[in-house]
């Protein structure tokens, strides 16, 4: 089918080669030939009177015009998908809907078994896909690979609604054996200490220094970096580091591994936990009802 001389099949391909930037990783995806693929961005290319991808090296990189009609391309498939293939009413009990999820270990850890739990005493049907936490989680979020990012309040984009969904404290884990064990840890100690903190890759900085370190002029020695909040409790045994964390993470730790908990030898503001969702679906009836839901496992966590 054409519009204004568009073949409009085409704009599913045009979406999956600016997101992977790649004829291959894109058949795959698409479940075609790189062959056919290849044609279509041959297609596209004569439409647009532009490369939208160029071979450099053994890369394809996006052209500018490329970069500007991706964002479009992508607003224009999620509008489709919200208006018109999502089904007008939800059924709770009665559906096969797959809810993809991004979030972190920490918020699996914590937050997730009170989501699952109120889920099932509403015997709802869907299922749950819980997606690893990346450092840019709203390019899933525009892509559409995501119904929901539970982030902190910090990092939701303006772009899109949100609700809080909890607050959070920090408190710092040591091994209990250690000296920093021994007396209460006081900033100094703190500051002195190594620490061990979790980054994601493409993150310069840990995370508490993004949001709250830097407020007090601290400049944390850091002994070693993970990628994951739940094994930082682990990775101070055996050792003179700290490990700043959650506070509910770091109690349910305390109680699978030898850790003294101290609170923060300064004050911070508290964390606000939001679950974050796209623009255009804010009307979807399952999301709707799964914010709901959201709230109510909230609510159940408790303080």
């Amino acid at each position: 089918m054409r519009f204004k001389k568009l073949d409009l099949n085409l704009l599913v391909a045009l979406d999956t080669l600016l997101t992977e930037q790649s004829i291959t990783k894109g058949a795959e995806k698409l479940n075609m030939s790189p062959s056919a693929l290849s044609n279509s961005l041959s297609r596209l290319r004569e439409y647009f009177n532009d490369d939208l991808l160029a071979q450099v090296g053994r890369k394809m990189l996006i052209t500018p015009f490329g970069e500007n009609l991706k964002v479009h391309v992508r607003n224009a498939l999620n509008n489709i998908e919200s208006t018109i293939l999502i089904q007008p009413t939800f059924e709770p009990q009665n559906t096969d809907r797959i809810f993809s999820i991004f979030c972190s270990d920490y918020t699996q850890t914590v937050f997730i078994p009170y989501l699952l739990e109120v889920v099932g005493q509403h015997k709802c049907t869907a299922r749950f896909e819980f997606l690893a936490q990346i450092d840019s989680p709203h390019e899933q979020l525009e892509r559409g690979e995501a119904d929901l990012l539970i982030i902190p309040s910090d990092f939701v984009s303006k772009e899109h609604p949100n609700d809080v969904l909890y607050e959070e404290e920090f408190a710092c884990v040591v091994w209990q054996h250690s000296e920093l064990a021994k007396g209460e840890l006081t900033k100094q100690k703190y500051a002195e200490a190594g620490h061990v903190v979790m980054r994601l890759g493409g993150m310069k900085k840990g995370f508490f220094e993004l949001s709250f370190a830097n407020q007090h002029n601290i400049e944390r020695r850091i002994a070693a970096t993970t990628f994951s909040f739940a094994s930082l409790p682990a990775l101070v045994i055996g050792t003179d580091n700290i490990a700043t964390i959650h506070a509910r993470l770091a109690h349910k730790m305390a109680q699978a591994w030898p850790i003294k908990i101290h609170p923060l030898p300064f004050d911070i503001p508290v964390l606000k936990q939001c679950a974050q969702w796209h623009q255009y679906r804010h009307k979807d009836e399952g999301l709707i009802w799964l914010r709901n839901i959201f709230q109510e496992a909230a609510q159940n966590m408790g303080s």
